[in-house]
């Protein structure tokens, strides 16, 4: 099931995503490809604008054109850097890089896997957490029972539709959005940047 065919069905355990997709209309399901440059975009997404993420990534695109494991553990720090990272994520990176070269993390095992094998999986590599986890299974992966609690966005979004301020008690609510989760957090992105008149970027 694709996750535009789950948002009827969503929909029937809540009726607050009809009132979203009668007053907002239906959200984007954007996607990226699976593997080691989409988890390097997502570490560089963490705690920063997605424009000034974008920006960072293109840079490091242009410094390392074939963009592998192998190739990223050659650049310096101080080339990546140089590329508008931090010393934090530029460490993030390479610690992924040198996880992949090690087969500790296998991207293309990952579509075999249920989402909390690759999140046990994942969760082991320095600089990535459960945020960066949700969207790389999200938007990688497709997983179709993702909501991301450690989302600005999705946070806002829900507590302006529901009144609930407490995240414990967010996490208990939405559990009746199993198993949509996901479409319902594109639905709630999708909530959150029309009231600002933002568009969801891919």
């Amino acid at each position: 099931m694709t996750l535009t065919e789950s948002v009827p069905l969503l929909a029937e355990k809540d009726r607050l995503f009809g009132q979203l997709l009668q007053q907002y209309g239906m959200p984007g399901f954007p996607s990226r490809p699976e593997g080691f440059e989409s988890m390097c975009k997502t570490i560089l997404e963490q705690q920063v604008s997605l424009d000034s993420a974008r920006a960072s990534f293109n840079r490091l695109k242009a410094l390392v054109a074939d963009f592998s494991p192998e190739n990223i553990t050659a650049a310096s720090d101080e080339e990546i850097r140089a590329c508008g990272i931090t010393r934090q994520k530029t460490g993030y990176i390479k610690a992924l890089a040198e996880s992949v070269l090690k087969g500790a993390v296998d991207f293309g095992s990952f579509r075999y896997k249920s989402a909390e094998r690759v999140r046990q999986e994942l969760i082991q590599v320095k600089g990535i957490g459960n945020w960066t986890i949700d969207v790389y299974l999200m938007f990688s992966l497709q997983s179709p029972d993702i909501l991301p609690l450690g989302d600005i966005g999705i946070v806002s979004a829900i507590k302006d539709l529901t009144g609930i301020e407490e995240t414990a008690a967010m996490a208990e609510y939405t559990k009746k959005w199993v198993p949509y989760r996901t479409t319902a957090a594109f639905f709630l992105w999708h909530y959150y940047l029309e009231k600002r008149g933002r568009k969801f970027p891919h």
